[in-house]
């Protein structure tokens, strides 16, 4: 979701609310922590120089469990934001605190280290929703990895078996 997009929706919206993708809700008494624009120039695995920006939103859980970002007050921020640091409309990414799903992951937690996500920005007509981001190659035609895997029916296969051992033949 771009920029203009967000501004769009708060517009309309008497509440602000984020959800994750497996249906929970980031807190009601988050905070918009940050909002910035990220640029990223890089080379990928096939040599090729590659640059984007994104607009960054961190949200963040604090002990003020009476504070509700409103639609405005968010308005406001991005509408600051635009005019102190110049963001353009890009894609927004959201950064907020990990799921936690492996035991050595909740171990660091209790030992007081955590991680935070990155999150591409989604509507479903109600709430904001974080999409869960993904890596990739960006050179799979440099790297060898074909576009698709091939599927093949596991009949086909066994009839183009003409030279193959049959059970009990005595050739295996």
């Amino acid at each position: 979701m771009k920029l203009s997009k967000i501004k769009e929706i708060l517009q309309s919206l008497e509440n602000v609310e984020f959800q994750l993708e497996n249906g929970k809700f980031v807190p009601e008494h988050f905070h918009v922590t940050e909002v910035g624009q990220i640029s990223k120039t890089f080379i990928d695995c096939g040599g090729v120089v590659r640059s984007e920006k994104v607009v960054n939103f961190q949200l963040w859980n604090a002990d003020d469990f009476e504070h509700r970002l409103k639609p405005g007050k968010l308005l406001h921020i991005i509408q600051l934001s635009e005019e102190k640091l110049g963001i353009e409309d890009s894609e927004i990414e959201v950064e907020y605190q990990s799921e936690i799903t492996d035991s050595q992951t909740l171990n660091q937690i209790k030992n007081g280290l955590q991680t935070i996500g990155k999150y591409d920005l989604d509507f479903n007509g109600k709430h904001f929703v974080l999409k869960n981001k993904t890596t990739a190659c960006l050179a799979q035609d440099a790297c060898g990895i074909p576009s698709e895997k091939q599927k093949k029916n596991l009949s086909e296969l066994i009839s183009n078996t003409g030279n193959s051992c049959k059970p009990g033949s005595g050739c295996c």
